[in-house]
């Protein structure tokens, strides 16, 4: 049992998570919140025998109730009971941060500061006055450099230290006369009363209007006519003075007066390698050019390391481990039917993801390398304003990136959000992504029908997927998700060389993440459509009358007005939906007959099936429709709802058979082929 609980808070950007690795070491697991799907980080760590909880709270500007994030940071510090708060504060830009503390200070708790990345502030020709600091604050605070480990076993000592200490509370924050007169006639009307909230806090929520606090006041047992009344009156009196804004300014004004005499700051502010390469990264006209390039380079690599080496490494070993395995079973003299289940359906359908994973390996290890080094926080500025247009904010591209590589990373990376309505827009337009797995299917009809112009095809389906994503956007957030996008502040961090143990961590919970999530779906699913192609048994598999043939010939006359209608290329799409690669993997045994060595007899099937115009409707459904078990097995847990997936797997299916019958009866009426 943990001697006590810590909760670490901090600005986002603050190095809040490498603090959080430093003191727990691999002694952490993830989930989410209990109804949200903020995510939820706990470890563990040992300090002079003893065991004690640290609890990683979602990076936030404030304790409002703005977003998801601020309410659960909120309520775990009112209700969580934490023993004590460690208040990670970026060191360079300790004014903004101090605004937080502020806020941990007025709700009565135990907090120590960690003043981080002291090392950052030196180059700038910052100095401290640690002691002035603390006595100014009223709390303890340790310089640290939580990439190097420094200073983690003081704030450990001086947490733990304050921890078994009894400390009153203080009151840092005065505000004007009005303010703290209605302060005092709601915190005697709060007398008494059983709140979860300290009194002082509560009055100043309800003075700021809060909405939340606002409803739990009128829905608790205890409450009183007269605070009612009160409150009512209150903002009623009030409600054209913005008395929001000058309890915002005298926060500001205690956090200047703390840093006053304690803080030195050049005269001229030191103009550092970071505000140089801003000026270029982060360039009105430059920055998006710039962010296309260093992608374009991410992808590259990625496709290049994980797929074609990595990817064909780890496709040797499946189909070595497929051959041995095969071998073993015949020598155990196994049954035909579980010899084809362990091999066609375990090693074949399973090794697809595992092939996978090297491309999805590569991708956030390099994605890692530029979150650690503060570029990626640049990406999400130099986008902010295009998004903002279409109702998300800069960060939400981020996730479209990361879907390229795979839609369930790119799906959980919403996260990140900052309210409900930008990750569910995000989490709803990132199917439209063309992740890796649909490259197989892409590269065939290529081959086909447009090898000369197999480069603009492919940019092609991409730029379509991204405006099809960027339409949606727009449309979602003037109907299902009406209102005003979160305001996008975010300190930009000066530029490091990333560390390696952050880059593999951050990598391999991606990774583990990903297996868990999506490997485990993929596998049932593909044993499901094993048992449907192999069915009845006295047929032959894979063939018309088999039940998965059956039913490919029930659905196909849905796909005949986009030019696909037999049961072959219906039932490819069918398989498609637990894993993309399967599509062609499909095509190439209803229409090869053969696992190995199929790849030209394909590309030569697909001719005699297809034509050029209805492999491009093909190409533009597979795009668009329905995404795989994993993504919407995905979107299910992070929504906590079963409507969302089934809504996301119609809808995107709708837009698929519509663009696709679309572009095969416009090309129809015009002659083309």
């Amino acid at each position: 049992m943990a001697s006590g609980t810590i909760a670490l808070v901090g600005n986002p950007n603050s190095g809040k998570t490498t603090f959080f690795n430093a003191l727990t070491g691999s002694n952490q697991h993830v989930g989410n919140w209990p109804g949200v799907t903020v995510e939820k980080k706990e470890g563990s760590f040992r300090h002079e025998g003893k065991k004690y909880h640290v609890v990683d709270l979602p990076g936030t500007y404030s304790l409002g109730a703005f977003s998801e994030d601020e309410v659960v940071a909120r309520n775990f510090i009112l209700t969580g009971n934490p023993d004590v708060i460690i208040d990670v504060v970026d060191a360079s830009n300790i004014e903004r941060n101090l605004y937080l503390t502020t806020q941990l200070l007025e709700m009565g708790k135990k907090v120590v500061i960690a003043l981080n990345m002291v090392d950052e502030a030196e180059k700038r020709n910052i100095d401290f006055d640690i002691d002035g600091l603390s006595k100014k604050l009223g709390i303890p605070v340790i310089p640290t450099i939580a990439t190097k480990g420094k200073g983690i076993k003081d704030i450990v000592n001086a947490a733990i230290d304050l921890m078994n200490r009894d400390m009153a509370a203080e009151n840092p924050v005065q505000y004007g006369e009005t303010i703290e007169h209605h302060i005092r006639n709601i915190e005697r009307l709060l007398a008494g009363k059983e709140l979860p909230y300290p009194a002082r806090w509560t009055a100043l929520k309800i003075i700021e209007g809060d909405q939340e606090i606002l409803n739990n006041i009128k829905q608790s047992p205890h409450l009183d006519q007269n605070l009612t009344d009160y409150i009512e009156k209150f903002h009623q009196d009030h409600r054209n003075e913005d008395l929001e804004l000058e309890i915002i300014d005298a926060k500001y004004s205690f956090a200047n007066k703390a840093v006053d005499g304690t803080i030195k700051r050049p005269a001229e502010e030191t103009v550092t390698i970071t505000d140089k390469i801003d000026r270029i990264f982060t360039n009105k006209y430059l920055g998006i050019p710039i962010f296309a390039g260093i992608m374009l380079i991410v992808f590259q690599l990625t496709f290049v390391l994980g797929e074609e080496i990595l990817g064909g490494l780890a496709a040797d070993l499946i189909d070595g481990l497929g051959g041995l395995l095969a071998v073993f079973l015949v020598y155990l003299g196994a049954p035909d039917l579980l010899t084809s289940f362990m091999t066609d359906g375990v090693i074949n359908g399973v090794g697809a993801v595992v092939e996978f994973v090297p491309l999805i390996l590569v991708l956030y290890l390099l994605l890692s390398f530029l979150e650690d080094s503060g570029y990626m926080a640049r990406a999400a500025y130099v986008w902010d304003d295009l998004m903002r247009r279409l109702g998300l904010q800069g960060k939400a591209f981020i996730s479209l990136i990361i879907g390229f590589g795979c839609n369930v990373p790119g799906i959980m990376s919403a996260r990140t959000l900052d309210n409900k309505k930008d990750r569910m827009i995000t989490t709803l337009i990132t199917p439209f992504m063309s992740c890796g797995a649909k490259l197989p299917i892409y590269s065939i009809f290529i081959a086909a029908f447009f090898s000369k112009h197999g480069g603009l095809i492919l940019f092609s389906l991409y730029a379509f997927g991204i405006l099809v994503g960027l339409i949606m956007a727009k449309i979602f957030s003037k109907t299902l998700f009406k209102g005003e996008s979160s305001y996008f502040i975010m300190e930009l961090p000066p530029y490091r060389i990333p560390t390696l143990r952050n880059v593999l961590r951050n990598m391999w919970d991606n990774v583990y993440g990903f297996l868990k999530r999506a490997g485990t779906v993929i596998f049932v699913v593909i044993t499901l459509l094993w048992v449907l192609a192999v069915l009845p048994t006295s047929v032959e598999p894979y063939s018309q009358l088999s039940i998965l043939g059956r039913i490919g010939a029930f659905i196909a006359p849905i796909f005949a007005p986009a030019g696909f209608g037999s049961w072959q290329e219906s039932v490819a799409l069918f398989a498609g939906i637990p894993a993309k690669e399967a599509v062609v993997g499909t095509l190439g045994m209803l229409y090869a007959g053969q696992y190995v060595e199929q790849g030209a007899m394909l590309v030569n099937a697909v001719q005699l099936q297809f034509t050029s115009l209805t492999a491009l409707s093909y190409m533009v459904m597979t795009l668009l429709y329905t995404p795989c078990i994993a993504t919407l097995s995905v979107v299910g847990k992070e929504t906590n709802s079963l409507k969302w997936p089934l809504f996301m797997a119609l809808y995107t299916f709708t837009l698929g058979w519509l663009a696709a019958v679309a572009i095969f009866q416009v090309g129809s009426l015009l002659g083309f082929s």
